[in-house]
């Protein structure tokens, strides 16, 4: 795993996972517009948290300079990612918007719950090596 260590990024920035799940709050941002004025401070605000969380959590984990510590926010955005997929049963529930623009956005959260998945195996294999944290 390749980590950008140059003075304009963060680590975190050059990971798969977390260019994925940036891609993912976007569109989920972009979902959160076409809510109706009855959900934009209640759903809208729900997604707005949990897609942040996702990519947060990511960038926090990796900011721990720990295997565990970065192990363990992996999993709270995998939660988040998890979150944003029962929001989205709802606006597909409610029809709040285009079938199959929902489906695709569900599709797209599958992808993504994938690459956590696989950054976890990683960190876990990386800390039985005992190969020291990225810093």
């Amino acid at each position: 795993m390749a980590y950008d260590t140059s003075d304009e990024t963060f680590g975190f920035e050059s990971l798969e996972v977390y260019k994925a799940a940036r891609a993912f709050r976007n569109r989920i941002y972009d979902l959160i517009k076409l809510l109706p004025g009855e959900e934009k401070y209640a759903l809208g605000q729900q997604m707005r948290k949990a897609a942040l969380s996702l990519t947060n959590n990511i960038a926090e984990g990796h900011g721990r300079y720990n295997w565990l510590d970065n192990t363990r926010f992996c999993r709270i955005a995998r939660g988040s990612l998890a979150e944003l997929a029962d929001d989205l049963n709802t606006c597909l529930d409610r029809q709040y918007a285009e079938e199959a623009y929902l489906r695709g956005l569900k599709r797209e959260g599958v992808r993504i719950m994938k690459l956590p998945n696989g950054y976890i195996g990683y960190l876990q294999e990386q800390q039985r090596k005992g190969t020291p944290a990225p810093r």
